[in-house]
């Protein structure tokens, strides 16, 4: 195996315990005790496995059901909403290429959400939000009403909502208004900048960071956590994605949150220890767990 493609090692074990608030284990290599195992190892003692479709919202929640450590998020993925509605003859998505089944597909769909969302298991209804990145506007109707139908799922069953914003952060911020936030809103890979961050916390939004604040490029979202109160940071690795610097292009997985974290500590001028048990205490305010 190339060095590039090599898991990267584990780091120092963490002296207090967190959790990984956002994880795909179900599109990481090896199962799924292996990744528990070594995230326990270096003190990542909790994980939250999110589902971005039917299926794997199905598997988060069985998964969560098997093992005490992982809480489970159910969804259908602003990326999602459009491919069921209006088709995806390319096939990009990991699902292959399919037809559209329009509105009354995607109503299926979400009762499908809704039901899994019922399960003691499933601390929260994510990852929803927009996207303006990945989907045309085309397909912007059906990722609003799907996020919209999420949140009502979020506060009918008291659950957390866990918010993908990808390019969309007025709009993501608009429909939370119009709509009411649940009473636990989680910004997943948070990406806005300082500015927006003072508006999360005005609203209490949880801001959860991932790997991709360690990047060179990231100033804008260094500043943002600078200012995004202790009580409301979490960590997160997005895993296999947004693997943090040394090791930026090499498959992520939830041991890594310590590199995450200590570059975070850095940032607000903590030591690790004290940034490590908020964000504890966090996680699980967030995720009521």
């Amino acid at each position: 195996m190339s060095s590039k493609s090599a898991p990267p090692p584990l780091p120092e074990p963490l002296g207090v315990p967190v959790a990984d608030s956002h994880t795909h284990l179900d599109m990481q290599e090896g199962t799924v005790e292996e990744a528990l195992a070594r995230a326990a190892a270096v003190g990542v003692t909790t994980v939250v496995q999110v589902g971005c479709d039917i299926k794997g919202s199905s598997w988060a929640a069985e998964t969560a059901a098997a093992h005490d450590s992982v809480h489970a998020a159910v969804a259908l993925h602003p990326n999602e909403a459009p491919r069921i509605v209006l088709g995806d003859p390319d096939g990009w998505s990991r699902q292959g290429a399919r037809e559209g089944g329009g509105d009354s597909a995607l109503d299926d769909a979400l009762a499908e959400i809704d039901k899994l969302a019922a399960l003691g298991q499933v601390k929260a209804v994510g990852e929803t939000g927009l996207d303006y990145f990945r989907t045309g506007p085309d397909g912007a109707a059906a990722q609003e009403r799907s996020f919209r139908a999420h949140i009502e799922i979020a506060k009918r069953h008291g659950k957390a909502l866990v918010i993908h914003d990808r390019d969309a952060h007025a709009d993501v911020l608009r429909i939370l208004a119009e709509e009411g936030a649940p009473e636990r809103t989680v910004f997943h890979c948070y990406s806005g900048d300082a500015d927006m961050a003072e508006v999360c916390a005005s609203a209490g939004y949880f801001m959860s960071f991932a790997g991709n604040v360690t990047f060179k490029n990231a100033q804008p979202l260094r500043d943002a956590l600078a200012v995004a109160p202790r009580e409301l940071v979490l960590v997160e690795t997005d895993a296999p994605f947004l693997t943090p610097v040394p090791y930026r292009g090499r498959p992520n997985a939830p041991y890594l949150v310590p590199v995450t974290l200590r570059a975070m500590a850095a940032v607000k001028g903590l030591d690790e220890d004290t940034l490590a048990a908020a964000i504890s205490d966090n996680t699980a305010r967030a995720f009521d767990y």
